[in-house]
C-alpha cells in the first residue's frame, strides 16, 4: 500500500515550473539556454517598494501579523479597487495570502464539496484544473478555439453551467493567451451568470496592468449584481515585478473571504510581515513606472509576433495583455516533419536549438506552445532566429 495519497494522484505538477527546472538544470550544465516558460518580469521591483521593506525590518516589524493580512496592506487593498475599479469593499471583505494561487487554492478549499463543478475555459492557466481535483471538485474544461480569441463565449457557458456548478473562472488579460474580455464582451456572460443566481465567478485579474493599445480593463464585479458572487483576485506580483515577495489578495463576500482565512490559518498562517509592508507601499507609492514597462513588454510583443508569424508552419494571434503568446504550431505537426503533438515540438526545440517553451496542451489546448516575452530583446532576437531555424530545418 502506498502512503501517497489518492487525492495528490489525482494530480501532475506543474509543466511551467518544470519547463523552467529543465532550463535552469541545462544551463548549468554549460549549455546556452533561453528559457521562455518562466512567468515572470525581468524587471527589478521598484526601490521605493525595497526601501519600505528595509524600513520595515529596521522596524522590527518582524514578527506574525493576522492571518490574512495586515490592517495596513488591507486598507491599501481596499483603496486600490476604489481608486482604479470603482469598487467598495471593507477590510473584512478583504484576504491576503502567499501569492495569488494560494488565495485560489484557499478558495476551492474552503468552498467546493466533492462532485461540485468548475468552468474553466482552455486554455487555461495550468494550475486551475488540478487545484479544484485536490479540493474534491471537477474542472469542467470548455475549449476556446483560436477563432473565437480563446475567451468563452456566451453559448458555450450556457451549454457548460449545470445544476453541479459552483464557480466560473475568468482570466483576464489571459495566461497563456494574451487575450482580453472586452467590458462588451463581460457584460454579454454576465447576462447568462445573472440568471444563474448559484454560481460563483472567480475573477483573476493578475494582469490588470499589463496591456496594451489602449485595451479597457473590466472586471466583472463592476456589473453590481453579480459583486456579491464575485471573487476577484489579484496580487503585486506580475504589475510590480514581486514574484519572489508572495502577496496575493482577493475581495469578495465575507463568508468566503472568512472561510479562507480559516484554511489559511491552518495551513501557512500569515504571509511574510515584511513582504505585506512592502505590498503596501507598493499598492499606496508612485504607480507610474507600470506603464513605462507595459510599454517595453509591448514592445517585445510586437517582435515576438511579427516573428512568429514570419516562420512558415507557425501563426500567432496578437495578445491584449499579460506577457505571453499563444502561437500555433499545427502546420508543422506532419508525417513529413516527424512531430505528432506540440509536446514533441517542444521536446524538439530545446534539444536542438536551446530554447524552452511550454507546450499547449499543457494549458489544455493542443497544436499551441506559450512563449514568455519577459525577457530582454537580445534574448527574444536570438531565441526567434533560433525557432526560425528549428522550424525550416524540418521542411
Amino acid at each position: 500500500m502506498s502512503i501517497i495519497s489518492d487525492s495528490l494522484k489525482r494530480i501532475k505538477p506543474s509543466p511551467t515550473i518544470a519547463v523552467t527546472q529543465k532550463a535552469r538544470e541545462l544551463r548549468a550544465a554549460g549549455n546556452d539556454v533561453i528559457g521562455l516558460g518562466a512567468g515572470e518580469p525581468d524587471f527589478d521591483t521598484p526601490n521605493n517598494i525595497k526601501n519600505a521593506a528595509i524600513k520595515a525590518i529596521k522596524k522590527g516589524d518582524t514578527k506574525y501579523t493576522a492571518v490574512d493580512g495586515t490592517p495596513a496592506l488591507k486598507k491599501a487593498v481596499v483603496r486600490k479597487f476604489k481608486r482604479e475599479n470603482n469598487l467598495n469593499y471593507s477590510t473584512d471583505q478583504i484576504t491576503v495570502g502567499t501569492g495569488g494561487k494560494q488565495v485560489l487554492y484557499n478558495t476551492f478549499m474552503a468552498t467546493l464539496n466533492k462532485g461540485d463543478e468548475v468552468i474553466i475555459p482552455a486554455p487555461f492557466w495550468v494550475s486551475y484544473p488540478d487545484m479544484v481535483l485536490l479540493a474534491g471538485g471537477k474542472p469542467k474544461i470548455v475549449k476556446c478555439t483560436e477563432q473565437e480569441g480563446f475567451k468563452l463565449t456566451v453559448k458555450k457557458l450556457k451549454k457548460a453551467i449545470s445544476k453541479k456548478t459552483k464557480w466560473v473562472i475568468l482570466n483576464s488579460p489571459s495566461n497563456p493567451t494574451g487575450a482580453g474580455y472586452t467590458k462588451k464582451e463581460i457584460q454579454t456572460l454576465a447576462k447568462v451568470l445573472i440568471r444563474n443566481k448559484k454560481v460563483y465567478i472567480l475573477s483573476d485579474d493578475i494582469y490588470e496592468h499589463v496591456r496594451y493599445d489602449n485595451f479597457n480593463f473590466f472586471t466583472i464585479a463592476q456589473i453590481s449584481k453579480l459583486k456579491e458572487r464575485t471573487l476577484t483576485m489579484n496580487g503585486v506580483s506580475k504589475s510590480y515585478a514581486m514574484t519572489g515577495w508572495r502577496i496575493g489578495y482577493a475581495a469578495g463576500p465575507k463568508d468566503i473571504i472568512k472561510a479562507i482565512g480559516k484554511i489559511q490559518s491552518q495551513s501557512t498562517s500569515n504571509p511574510s510581515s515584511i513582504s505585506q509592508a512592502a505590498a503596501v507601499e507598493a499598492l499606496n507609492g508612485n504607480q507610474g513606472f507600470i506603464k513605462k514597462r507595459s510599454n517595453a513588454f509591448k514592445a517585445r510583443r510586437d517582435f515576438v509576433v511579427k516573428s512568429l508569424n514570419s516562420i512558415k508552419g507557425i501563426s500567432c494571434l496578437k495578445p491584449n495583455g499579460a506577457f505571453y503568446v499563444f502561437p500555433s504550431c499545427k502546420g508543422l505537426l506532419n508525417k513529413k516533419t516527424k512531430l505528432k503533438t506540440d509536446t514533441d515540438f517542444v521536446k524538439k526545440l530545446l534539444e536542438k536549438e536551446n530554447v524552452a517553451v511550454v507546450q499547449g496542451s499543457a494549458f489544455g489546448l493542443d497544436g499551441y506552445f506559450r512563449i514568455s516575452y519577459a525577457t530582454s530583446m537580445k534574448n527574444l532576437k536570438k531565441a526567434m532566429n533560433r525557432v526560425k531555424s528549428f522550424c525550416e530545418s524540418l521542411e
